[in-house]
């Protein structure tokens, strides 16, 4: 039997423990430990979901990786290749690779009756995946594109929509220019919203065939490039890299070569601003664990004194003082394990609560979002538990080596 673990144990339930005045002082430390936890849970959780919620915002209008035709040209106007490569098989077999498509761009100037607006109509394929755009659409339908039939049907944003007093099921004029201005009429079939209003100002997704016709020299066969999306983006590098393995060897057949950039490297500001906020969550996260550690060494400490007289009596009775040290570690843990059930009951509850109800709202033209995020991440929330635990215990160790200073003779006649 471990005759520290039930000491401890008498002194955390036994009914004569009552009437200490550490009581008091031991409650504060485990409701600082609560408080603790749940300002860390809300805020990785807040944090978290919001780097994903805006990540796969961005990923959504241009995938993880693209390949593209390899110059210096940071337009619009592409240089198009072939979508009958080699290396397509290959890339779509590729381990952590979740889809693989078509896309071509092409610079205009959509129209309405009152007002005009230069966008960008990015063409997309059959194998498109519509699922970032089911997700934001606000009004309307995802139309549907053939392999054969030319469909006139867009998706515009409710940017635009409300820019140009557009509504679902207008007809819309576009031009572009080639040789000279040359226009197209569209029917919108459906509007979406982001929130990240550089995007939504600019894109309006048609079918491909439009940016094949209306490029000079495009056949049925050539794109802008190609999107490829991965399961995680915590393996966006490793996977561009491998990604560039497969393609990096495959010359075009005008020797030129093809290009692989991530979305990182098409959006280096925003993903920087987002890495920022993990130095925020860290900061909170070392100031929440200082106050719990210092709010338990205060109660250790109270503890200590209190029990001066049982210490001298064990010490006297043969008891080592790492023994007695064991006694009062066993009891902090008891007291910040409580702290922990409160923090994760109040920290979790609050939450759910906002990933439900979203009864704290956010302007979205600053944060790109209309309220706050969560993100329930099992792992995370887990190690923040252990980390807790093991971190408060640790600062716990220095201030009971007190134990070994106090002597049999004066504890005993403590009072």
């Amino acid at each position: 039997m471990n005759i520290e673990f039930f000491i401890a144990k008498r002194l955390v339930t036994g009914k004569e423990s009552k009437g200490y005045v550490s009581r008091s002082i031991v409650r504060i430390a485990t409701i600082g430990i609560s408080l603790g936890l749940t300002v860390m849970l809300v805020s990785v959780a807040v944090v978290t979901g919001f780097k994903k919620q805006i990540s796969d915002k961005v990923i959504g209008f241009g995938a993880h990786i693209q390949i593209e035709y390899f110059d210096n040209n940071v337009s619009y106007e592409t240089n198009p290749i072939s979508k009958d490569q080699k290396f397509i098989p290959k890339l779509k077999s590729l381990p952590g690779v979740q889809h693989v498509q078509i896309f071509g761009t092409k610079a205009g100037i959509i129209k309405s009756k009152e007002d005009v607006q230069g966008v960008v109509l990015k063409g997309v394929g059959s194998d498109y995946d519509w699922s970032f755009f089911k997700r934001n659409l606000v009004d309307g339908k995802i139309f549907r594109i053939s392999d054969s039939v030319k469909t006139n049907q867009i998706l515009i944003s409710k940017y635009m929509a409300s820019l140009l007093k557009l509504k679902t099921g207008d007809d819309v004029a576009m031009y572009f220019i080639k040789n000279t201005a040359l226009m197209r009429h569209f029917k919108i079939a459906g509007i979406y919203e982001t929130g990240l209003t550089e995007f939504d100002k600019v894109y309006v997704i048609g079918d491909i065939k439009h940016v094949q016709k209306l490029n000079d020299k495009w056949d049925s066969t050539q794109v802008s490039g190609f999107e490829v999306l991965i399961n995680n983006i915590k393996q966006l590098d490793k996977m561009k890299a491998k990604v560039e393995d497969l393609v990096g060897l495959n010359l075009q057949p005008d020797g030129s070569s093809l290009r692989v950039t991530s979305i990182k490297d098409k959006n280096p500001q925003l993903f920087d601003w987002l890495g920022l906020q993990n130095m925020n969550v860290w900061v909170i996260l070392i100031l929440m664990l200082l106050v719990a550690g210092f709010n338990m060494v205060s109660g250790l400490l109270i503890l200590i004194l209190e029990r001066t007289n049982m210490i001298g009596l064990l010490t006297s009775l043969g008891a080592r003082n790492f023994s007695i040290r064991k006694i009062f570690l066993y009891q902090s843990g008891f007291l910040i394990l409580k702290g922990l059930f409160w923090g994760n009951l109040l920290g979790l509850g609050l939450c759910w609560l906002q990933y439900h109800f979203k009864f704290i709202r956010l302007d979205r033209a600053s944060y790109f979002i209309d309220s706050v995020p969560i993100n329930f991440n099992i792992l995370y929330f887990l190690l923040l538990n252990i980390g807790t635990l093991l971190a408060t215990m640790l600062m716990l160790v220095v201030p009971s080596l007190i134990i070994s200073k106090l002597s049999p003779d004066s504890t005993l006649r403590y009072n």
